[in-house]
């Protein structure tokens, strides 16, 4: 299930305002372009925000993501035939023959790859992407490094913000961590209308899984040339990872 900040209207329709520098898809565009894809599996697209760079860029992209109120914000913004959304899971889409084997490149923004909380979860996610990659198709994505314990600075003290919004007026927001247990941490997101005074609580949980793990279920998912680089725009908090179908 997808967890309330993104599937919350509300919340989706300000999820981009109050995070508008999105340079971290800049590597991503790098990686996209090098490796010459013209068909893209955008999974856990949320708003859309890589695909209406990439649709720019004469590349077809599928963007999949169960949460539908995100799906919708992104339908909005990308007015392109270049672009298609299914509100669902990559399995779904793996299931369609018609995506099977269609696409040069796949990509997991952000925190998505960690979205993934069991291990079963995880390799059918990359067995789906895997299915629909053209041979020799390349994976793209992030994670976090656990050694970073990232989460330590998710405190209220560290992210509490109040952004004005044209749309919206007032918001606030700000992470905290609510339980880490071994791999798994879950934290708290409250968000705050002061021009109505609604307050969402978002809850989310993510799994911290280590080089070794991400090396091994990419293998046993059938990828090679697995490649685990530096974080280009977070250097030392995390990797990003590359792999072959």
């Amino acid at each position: 299930m997808p967890d309330s900040i993104f599937s919350n209207p509300r919340l989706a329709r300000v999820y981009d305002p109050l995070d508008p520098d999105r340079s971290d898809l800049d590597m991503y565009l790098r990686y996209i372009k090098e490796f010459k894809a013209t068909t893209v599996l955008d999974v856990g697209c949320g708003t859309g925000t890589l695909i209406s760079k990439l649709t720019t860029l004469g590349i077809f992209t599928l963007g999949v993501d169960p949460a539908a109120a995100s799906i919708d914000v992104a339908r909005e913004k990308v007015d392109s035939d270049l672009a298609e959304f299914v509100v669902g899971t990559t399995v779904d889409v793996s299931a369609d023959p018609r995506r099977q084997g269609q696409f040069d490149l796949a990509t997991m923004t952000a925190n998505v790859a960690q979205v993934f909380l069991s291990d079963d979860a995880w390799m059918a996610t990359l067995e789906a992407i895997k299915t629909c990659l053209r041979p020799g198709g390349h994976l793209i994505f992030e994670a976090r490094r656990p050694a970073d314990r990232g989460w330590e600075r998710w405190t209220k003290e560290q992210t509490h913000r109040l952004v004005e919004l044209d749309s919206e007026g007032p918001v606030e927001e700000w992470i905290q961590v609510t339980k880490i247990d071994g791999e798994l941490v879950s934290f708290e997101s409250p968000t705050i209308f002061h021009r109505d005074g609604e307050r969402i609580d978002s809850t989310s949980t993510l799994r911290f899984r280590n080089k070794e793990a991400f090396e091994q279920s990419l293998s046993a998912a059938g990828f090679i040339d697995i490649e685990v680089r530096d974080l280009s725009y977070a250097p030392g908090r995390g990797w990003l990872i590359l792999a072959r179908g």
